[in-house]
């Protein structure tokens, strides 16, 4: 059996002493030296659910990997906790992290030439940064997913983490006791996990497994649980499989499997940060998705599964009835994916679900079945006009209405709106308006969590809209629009909305348009006065000098 000669080019190359001493000094035998080295990287820390337990869980792949006669190295790149920075300053780091994550693991493994990886991620931005990495090194890769937390309780009521974030709307309108709000706070993250609905983390992991990048169920195996553990065991025996028969990224991360990443997580529910990252992630490996490619597959993709932050369920039930293998077979009988596509098992698509349970319509409502979907098209919805000449992406799942009219309330970032919420300054009707927080513009396009959990605790879930050039949550529900492109910084109409400019939203058209004359916008563009940047040194500032656009999947290294 042949494997791939990277690190055994320089650890065996006899005019390179100091890479043998070295790896002498580590441990390695004179025979460990002839083995092709897989380099295991992990996105644990001690600082967030989502992350807690992956050190423990790379240690598992390490042994699993040593047990196939290949040698495994643990390193460690950096990660930031979402549900701890939302709301917050630091949230302008959340984005960032992704390309430092990409760049931190392409550095580590380009220069200790390891001839394959195994990524063991958890929170939202580790899964797209880690695959990322493994599309511009290609070589033979596996993502491990650290798993979904479990559901919290508080006097009978389920909880998660979005629950903490409408805790405090609810608080902030005198419909919640200190007593009621110290105890959702509490009990909402009950251990390690990464958050439980289909938010970004869950949606990633879901999107990756359906592109034939994680071994099948890695993405619904729960946090803690023994299917967890022995997946790590089952990334070792693939990984032996990757090398020798040379399978890499590339030919994995082909645009037939991303149409299948986008239609799961159409048919999903997934988070609207799918766009961003599968778009960065093909241009990794050279493949072209665009943010229409996205509106094309929602337009012939049922949206199938009950799952929060607008449904009912959490990722753990959608485990008991199969997790996204289920979800996967079914999608393939009914003519929604590829199943030709190749993946780390060095099977197909179809190879690989075939062996699923199939789903039983009678004996459970998480997933509908396609006669009777929770919406005959997709939740995504891109959106074009004046106020996004370069698109902008909408979640609407159908609850929330397909054309919104109403008066602009404009705020300057996140902090002003709940400024204005205490004052009394939204009213139902509105079209809230959050800019300044684009990707160039915060920098680091945030997401706006906190605002949405706050508009949905105080009541107005239903009547008004929102719309930014920051980022949203997977957590986030209501009718909002995000990805507003060009964002305000760069000049874009969003900068000149003033209040009670009436604002126009028709999904059912893809139309996002002020209603003010051109005359009117050309006054305004002449007397605007940019903003400064609100950074002058460090990782913010070289971001917002790097970053493209959100349509552009916001990625670092492109000119």
């Amino acid at each position: 059996m042949s494997l791939n000669k990277y690190s055994r080019t320089i650890t065996q190359d006899p005019t390179l002493p100091a890479s043998q001493a070295m790896l002498y000094g580590i441990g390695l035998s004179e025979h460990d030296l002839t083995k092709a080295q897989v380099g295991i990287v992990s996105t644990g820390f001690d600082g967030n659910t989502c992350n807690m337990h992956l050190n423990a869980l790379a240690t598992e792949v390490k042994q699993a990997v040593w047990d196939q006669e290949l040698v495994g190295l643990i390193f460690h790149t950096i990660g930031v906790s979402d549900g701890i920075s939302n709301g917050t300053s630091g949230m302008r780091y959340s984005l960032v992290s992704r390309d430092v994550i990409a760049d931190s693991i392409e550095t580590v493994c380009g220069a200790q030439y390891y001839d394959g990886l195994i990524a063991v991620v958890g929170c939202d931005k580790n899964m797209p940064g880690a695959l990322m990495a493994m599309g511009r090194l290609n070589r033979p890769a596996i993502m491990v997913y650290g798993g979904t937390i479990a559901g919290g309780h508080y006097k009978g009521r389920e909880l998660n983490i979005v629950s903490a974030f409408e805790a405090l709307g609810e608080k902030l309108q005198n419909k919640l006791s200190d007593e009621d709000y110290k105890g959702i706070i509490k009990n909402s993250c009950p251990g390690a996990g990464a958050c439980g609905g289909m938010y970004t983390a869950n949606t990633m992991a879901s999107a990756i497994e359906a592109l034939g990048m994680a071994l099948p169920y890695s993405s619904s195996n729960p946090a803690l649980s023994n299917e967890k553990s022995a997946e790590c065991t089952e990334a070792g025996k693939a990984i032996r499989v990757l090398l020798e028969k040379d399978l890499k990224p590339r030919e994995i991360m082909t645009f037939k499997a991303f149409e299948n990443a986008i239609t799961v997580v159409m048919a999903l529910g997934g988070s609207t940060n799918a766009v961003l990252h599968l778009i960065a992630m093909a241009k990794s490996v050279g493949v072209k998705v665009t943010q229409d490619d996205f509106q094309r597959i929602s337009n012939k993709t049922p949206l199938l599964a009950d799952l929060k932050p607008s449904g009912k369920y959490l990722m753990e039930a959608l485990h008991k009835i199969g997790g996204v293998p289920a979800v996967m077979k079914y999608l393939l009988k009914q003519g929604f994916l590829h199943g030709d596509c190749i993946t780390v098992t060095g099977k197909t698509i179809a190879e690989n679900v075939a062996s699923a349970k199939d789903l039983d319509f009678s004996k459970q409502d998480i997933i509908t079945p396609v006669e009777k979907p929770l919406k005959a098209t997709g939740h995504i919805q891109i959106l074009y006009g004046n106020l996004a000449e370069k698109g902008a992406v909408a979640k609407i799942t159908g609850k929330e209405g397909e054309r919104f009219t109403g008066p602009a309330r404009v705020f300057d970032g996140e902090f002003t709106l709940v400024d204005g919420l205490k004052e009394g300054r939204i009213k139902h009707g509105d079209v809230i308006v959050i800019r300044y927080v684009g990707p160039k513009g915060a920098p680091g396009m945030p997401e706006m969590l906190k605002p949405t959990s706050l508009i949905i605790g105080a009541g107005f879930g239903k009547t008004v809209a929102l719309i930014t050039d920051g980022r949203f949550s997977g957590g986030s529900h209501g009718f909002v629009i995000g990805h507003v492109t060009p964002e305000a910084f760069d000049g874009g109409l969003l900068a000149l909305v003033q209040d009670n400019d009436p604002v126009e939203i028709d999904v059912t058209k893809n139309q996002i348009n002020l209603l003010v004359s051109e005359e009117e916008i050309k006054k305004r563009r002449a007397a605007y006065q940019p903003k400064p940047l609100p950074v002058s040194n460090g990782v913010l500032y070289k971001y917002s000098k790097l970053v493209k656009t959100a349509a552009d999947g916001c990625v670092t290294d492109e000119d």
